[in-house]
């Protein structure tokens, strides 16, 4: 998946996967106009793919803003920003910004990974990348760990690694200041620092939320929006993920038993998964295996927890997820060691984001808004991730400062600027529901699902033309999308030797 997929709220991209903050009840908005923009100077520079596949020229530099917007003497932070300049030299004057997930995902290390996708799109357009801030090279909020040991500590721990983490950023950065409602100031200092009149929005996963912020504050700048993996303006996300990854794993084993191949290779899949939930929910199975990266001996205690992973973070990809019967029915049959190798692969594959960010963000942004009568916390209770998250994420926002966030940020979205929605049909953490309930406030809106693909479609067999299609139109209509019907997910796996022939 194209973005960070270990988030607490499940988004990444990928991603991957919100939420505590003051709203401000009078004076502008936390996203209003900002003060002009400091000079810009880029300059040549190379953006490296993650495993070193390949190198791209850009053009990059960092303009220094204010942390907190109302103390502009005050500390000042740089947010780094790059431009992959169009190949066309009568390029289009609208550049595309790139906005990436998690929260704590950094644009410039997001597009690294993906940007063969973004090929057609630029042979006429600028790319930019802002390293929102707190992530990647501007000021970045990162603390020791990750998000899922945050969700396997007791109470008391829950305090200690969250403790620990505002004091680590604490010696670089105020927390309260990295909300999207500033972010979304930032992206429009930079559009004026870069001289571009408009601009067109890709995001995808948490970006999409900032994306949407963006139209609604400063929508004479906006030309056309790609919305990958929709979050609606009006949700505040949390208590749905576990019920939302629990449906992405029945859809992918019920995909499984629809497919008479699978179905004869795995008769008793659906059975074989709550088996293998019941015997790790009674302990953990040690497994000794050569490392899948190294091959050197390593040794797993595969619990609830390590299932947990592999179910969630399989069901980003179709590619992953098109393992999960041969796996499962494996593990059934007493056979752990596949399961626990898939474990390493997958907790290696997806870049870690920066956790503080992440807590800045969802604390200011989405658990202040949950309410409790809405939360099935039964229902919640008996999918493999459980209440764990919900319950780590309400304790640590009481400790983590609440920044400013736009009055208007989880008000419905009208807009009649040119959008394209796309979402994977077993997106785990942000179905095509989602794109649906956003997509209602959009005038010209075309909204698309993948059927059997997950998290993030950028990099999807022919979406980049579609896209690229899209954005040279600005428009929708008459969009020509039937190459997207021939799209399928990876067929599953038989046997360790791949699909059926």
């Amino acid at each position: 998946m194209p973005t960070t997929l270990r988030s607490a709220t499940g988004l990444k991209s990928a991603a991957p996967g919100l939420l505590a903050l003051a709203l401000l009840a009078a004076g502008p908005a936390a996203g209003a106009a900002p003060t002009p923009a400091a000079t810009l100077v880029l300059g040549p520079c190379e953006i490296e793919h993650p495993l070193k596949l390949q190198v791209t020229a850009a053009e990059c530099g960092v303009l220094t803003v204010p942390e907190d917007p109302a103390a502009p003497r005050g500390r000042q932070i740089g947010l780094k920003v790059v431009r992959v300049p169009a190949v066309n030299r009568r390029k289009r004057p609208d550049a595309v910004f790139v906005l990436a997930g998690g929260p704590g995902q950094a644009a410039s290390s997001f597009y690294a990974s993906v940007a063969q996708a973004f090929g057609r799109i630029r042979r006429d357009r600028d790319l930019i990348l802002v390293d929102q801030r707190g992530t990647g090279a501007s000021n970045p909020l990162t603390c020791p760990g990750d998000e899922e040991a945050l969700y396997q500590a007791a109470a008391s721990e829950v305090a200690a690694l969250t403790q620990r983490c505002l004091a680590e950023v604490r010696t670089r950065a105020d927390p309260a200041f990295y909300t999207t409602s500033l972010a979304v100031a930032d992206l429009e200092r930079v559009r004026t620092a870069l001289g571009y009149a408009q601009i067109d929005l890709y995001g995808v996963s948490y970006g999409t939320r900032v994306a949407q912020q963006y139209l609604r504050r400063y929508p004479a700048q906006v030309r056309a929006v790609i919305l990958d993996g929709v979050v609606p303006p009006t949700l505040a996300l949390g208590p749905d993920v576990a019920l939302d990854a629990e449906r992405a794993v029945a859809a992918i084993l019920t995909r499984c038993s629809e497919t008479p191949a699978c179905a004869a290779r795995f008769p008793k899949i659906h059975e074989d998964y709550g088996q293998v939930r019941a015997a790790l929910a009674a302990q953990a199975v040690p497994v000794n295996l050569p490392d899948p990266t190294s091959g050197a001996p390593a040794h797993v205690d595969f619990d609830r927890d390590a299932l947990g992973s592999v179910l969630r973070l399989s069901g980003y990809s179709a590619d992953y997820a098109a393992l999960l019967p041969l796996l499962l029915s494996g593990a059934a049959q007493g056979n752990y060691p596949p399961l626990a190798a898939q474990f390493l692969v997958l907790r290696r594959s997806f870049e870690s984001i920066a956790l503080g960010m992440h807590n800045s963000v969802v604390c200011a942004e989405d658990v202040p808004f949950w309410k409790d009568a809405d939360i099935d916390r039964a229902a919640i209770a008996r999918t493999f991730i459980g209440t764990a998250q919900i319950e780590a994420l309400a304790q640590l926002c009481q400790l983590w400062p609440r920044g400013p966030v736009d009055a208007d940020l989880h008000a419905p979205l009208r807009s009649d600027v040119p959008a394209l929605f796309v979402s994977g049909g077993d997106d785990p953490v942000t179905p095509p529901a989602y794109a649906t309930l956003a997509a209602q406030g959009f005038s010209r809106a075309l909204n698309l699902t993948l059927p059997g693909l997950g998290h993030g479609m950028l990099t999807a067999p022919c979406m980049d033309r579609v896209l690229a299609h899209f954005l040279e139109a600005g428009t929708v209509q008459g969009l020509d999308v039937t190459c997207l019907a021939r799209v399928r997910p990876m067929p599953f796996f038989l046997s360790v030797n791949g699909p059926a022939p």
